[in-house]
């Protein structure tokens, strides 16, 4: 704080810092309870020390929502709280004559968004950014709003529009089953690490109730199907298909128990996200059918039997290297279909960078990746 002119410290930048720390020590010693402070625009003087403390007090408290004028400010209590979200909570928010008179929460942002859209003549677009670094709770966050609007918008005058209603909110919230298993991964500070960004469209119309959703994905880390840091794991869907398949398709995807597989680290882990019915539940109900599924599953099973695909090294770069373990291979390119098989044994990818062995070393654009839809299907009755 203090102002350096011409070598000399500046008198009123030195009154100043006195000042502010005079400040400081006053309000942290204040009668009043930092975690009584919902909004962090009251805090006087804002430092970065106050806004710390002051949210330290209310994650003591369990209070974990916290305003900043316009911003809403989300701390993950990383424990299981139910009762924050409860339908009978959402009720309260949505039915409160000013609900940013309750307590801070994210169905105030929720609902104070859907009434804007709700009191315009003309509707006018509403976003909701959810922002934070990784572990934060953005996953969380999202589902709960998207559950949300899936409640309030579901306000029909009649039977038929009730049922069409019930079944885009379904299909809406089943499309985070799905999302989360073929984008979400285990890293070193979250077990269910979004490895992607999303872009959801919820669609109502004049009166306001729900007629459609679209969920728009990019920037997936693809490369985490062929490459997981030390601890970290691969994406949820893997380890789905190697734990729920069933016998026969065990045997069909040639995925036999206790196989070990070089893209499948830390298989030991039981991870809540593991469950594969949910996300089979999830595919059907937004209208992928278990033909394709299997299809899908089949593809997935084909990616982990070429990750323990070998090169032998080879002179000369520019000319495609031999497999080890040929007739091994044949039988894992099975998982593909013949196409596919046919094609590695006779023509071989391309070479791995020198003194590698795996199909690791063939560089993002000679490896194949596994990828979610550019855009999830639309949402529609």
């Amino acid at each position: 704080m203090l102002q350096q002119v011409y070598g000399h410290s500046s008198g009123s930048g030195a009154q100043g810092g006195e000042s502010l720390r005079e400040d400081l020590r006053e309000f942290l010693s204040g009668e009043a309870p930092l975690h009584q402070l919902d909004d962090l625009t009251k805090v006087n003087p804002v430092t970065l020390e106050t806004v710390l403390r002051c949210l330290q007090a209310r994650y003591a408290a369990d209070t974990f929502y916290t305003n900043a004028g316009c911003t809403l400010v989300a701390l993950n209590p990383f424990k299981p709280v139910p009762q924050l979200y409860s339908p009978a909570l959402m009720r309260e928010y949505h039915a409160a004559p000013q609900p940013q008179k309750l307590k801070p929460h994210i169905f105030t942002v929720g609902e104070q968004t859907y009434r804007n859209v709700k009191s315009l003549t003309e509707p006018v677009n509403q976003s909701v950014i959810v922002s934070g670094e990784s572990g934060a709770g953005k996953t969380w966050t999202s589902r709960c709003l998207m559950k949300f609007f899936a409640v309030v918008a579901a306000s029909p005058t009649s039977w038929e529009s009730h049922r069409i209603t019930e079944r885009i909110e379904q299909r809406i919230l089943n499309s985070n089953p799905v999302m989360e298993a073929f984008g979400n991964a285990c890293t070193l500070r979250n077990n269910n690490s979004s490895r992607f960004g999303k872009f959801i469209q919820l669609q109502l119309n004049r009166a306001q109730q729900m007629t459609g959703a679209a969920v728009q994905t990019y920037l997936l880390e693809k490369t985490r199907v062929a490459c997981q840091a030390s601890s970290e794991r691969n994406f949820h869907i893997f380890y789905q298909i190697c734990k729920g398949a069933s016998t026969d398709e065990r045997l069909q995807w040639h995925l036999p128990e206790g196989a070990a597989f070089s893209w499948l680290p830390n298989p030991e882990r039981t991870l809540e996200e593991d469950c594969f019915e949910v996300t089979r539940e999830a595919m059907l109900h937004l209208g992928i059918d278990t033909p394709t599924q299997n299809n899908i599953f089949q593809v997935l099973a084909g990616l982990l039997h070429l990750g323990n695909i070998r090169f032998a090294d080879s002179e000369d770069e520019a000319q495609p290297c031999q497999l080890m373990g040929d007739a091994k291979c044949e039988d894992r390119a099975g998982a593909w279909g013949s196409g596919f098989g046919h094609s590695a044994r006779e023509q071989g990818p391309p070479c791995p960078q020198k003194g590698q062995h795996g199909w690791d070393g063939g560089g993002e654009a000679g490896r194949p990746g596994v990828g979610m839809w550019k855009a999830m299907p639309s949402v529609k009755p």
